[in-house]
């Protein structure tokens, strides 16, 4: 239990894209403690496949910032997907300078896709696992920083608080149940979303949201939980456990949908929530329980070169994508609301910050246009680095005696953490 407590300047929970970056982003001689309630690399950013936006001109702003403002049903924060768009160029020119990958055309020039809710390619890709690219890369780097520590199968269950500010958290080494404290100057949240809760969802299952349980049991902000994305496209089984997202550069390639007489029933390319409700309607008419997507159009070279995980996973699972259409059905995917932070990544608790899908900053509104996710987690979690930054030699250690008995019957606080988040979304039906 040395490790569970031990001091550190800032304490971050999750090793996703937003956690990393905000690691990678701290100065050399900070301390560093990351935990991680599975393997390291069993996070959501992991999973992402389609890629990651980049405003591609000037010409391009107008363009990009309409496409986000439509998806989210225009109830975003403008100032929010303004930040987001503006800094992009200099958050990919990060992560090439990290050593990701994207694809290129021959002259060596970025390559872009198209996907659902776009009016024109900006979208950078890595074949069809541009999430595991961007995060096994950022994941190597942290490993090799001296000053960062990176805890896995370790949880968080709770932070150390007094009078509306943050002093670290209370963890869990979820092996052997023990119980730890770890002070902190700062605290990022970053544990991801919701899906865990879900019969139907792509996310890992242990994922349930405890970083929205622990504001809400402290009284952080919190905003918009009944704002959940469902994919359109995963593929359908009977099997129970986390779903195969089939991605949205698919149907921006061309992949078309269709009904159970092989016919095409709508416009694959329109916002996620749009085709998630023409697909549960043509569900409801055929009386069926998926759909088919038809991959066939995207053509074999671009199918063989940029999507071959989609390919061989549906191999295995019996379906070859170039002679056949797969079933496909909606699955819970993405968290729009969460923990409310500014533009900086703050939440409504001094030393307490926040990114990734676990924080809600507006940039999404209503509904997430695809490919901003990871782009916005990365752009608020260096953010977050820099205010930290700015503050770590005015902040002083504090460690208020923690009760870690209150904690000792697990089983029934991660009920309690559950109840709480369906409560307040008012989503019970759609939960496990």
């Amino acid at each position: 239990m040395e490790i569970l407590e031990q001091n550190c300047d800032v304490l971050i929970a999750g090793t996703g894209v937003a956690g990393l970056c905000c690691a990678l982003n701290l100065p050399r001689d900070a301390k560093v403690l990351m935990l991680s309630k599975a393997a390291a690399d069993e996070s959501d950013s992991f999973l992402a496949q389609g890629g990651i936006c980049m405003l591609r001109g000037a010409e391009d702003y107008d363009g990009y910032f309409e496409d986000t403002m439509r998806a989210g049903h225009y109830e975003n924060n403008e100032a929010a997907v303004r930040q987001m768009i503006l800094s992009s160029p200099a958050m990919i020119a990060e992560l090439v300078a990290d050593g990701v990958q994207f694809a290129r055309d021959e002259e060596g020039n970025f390559r872009f896709t198209r996907e659902g809710g776009h009016s024109r390619p900006r979208i950078l890709f890595h074949d069809d696992i541009t999430g595991k690219e961007i995060t096994r890369k950022l994941l190597a780097l942290a490993r090799t920083r001296e000053n960062i520590v990176i805890r896995e199968y370790t949880e968080l269950v709770d932070i150390v608080c007094r009078d509306n500010e943050c002093f670290g958290g209370v963890v869990r080494d979820v092996k052997t149940g023990e119980l730890g404290t770890v002070y902190a100057k700062f605290t990022l949240l970053a544990t991801g979303g919701v899906g865990g809760l879900y019969e139907h969802s792509t996310n890992y299952r242990h994922l349930t949201g405890d970083a929205l349980a622990i504001a809400l049991k402290n009284g952080i902000e919190v905003e918009h939980l009944d704002y959940v994305q469902i994919h359109p496209t995963t593929f359908y089984s009977e099997k129970h456990g986390r779903r195969f997202l089939i991605s949205e550069s698919v149907r921006g390639e061309g992949a078309v949908l269709l009904d159970k007489n092989g016919n095409r029933f709508c416009n694959e390319l329109l916002p996620r929530d749009i085709v998630t409700g023409e697909i549960r309607a043509q569900m409801k008419k055929d009386g069926t329980k998926y759909v088919w997507l038809d991959m066939r159009p995207v053509g074999e070279k671009t199918i063989l070169e940029h999507f071959p995980t989609i390919r061989r996973r549906c191999l295995h699972e019996g379906y070859d994508v170039l002679k056949q259409p797969i079933p496909v059905v909606p699955a819970q995917h993405y968290f729009m609301g969460g923990v409310k932070v500014d533009l900086d990544a703050n939440t409504s608790m001094k030393r307490l910050y926040a990114a990734g899908e676990t924080a809600c900053n507006g940039v999404h509104g209503k509904n997430r246009l695809a490919s901003n996710s990871l782009l916005e987690s990365l752009i608020w979690a260096k953010r977050a680095a820099v205010q930290m930054t700015k503050k770590l030699a005015d902040v002083s250690l504090k460690m208020p005696q923690t009760d870690l008995s209150a904690y000792a019957d697990y089983t029934g606080m991660k009920k309690k953490y559950a109840k709480m988040i369906r409560e307040e979304a008012e989503r019970e039906e759609c939960c496990d």
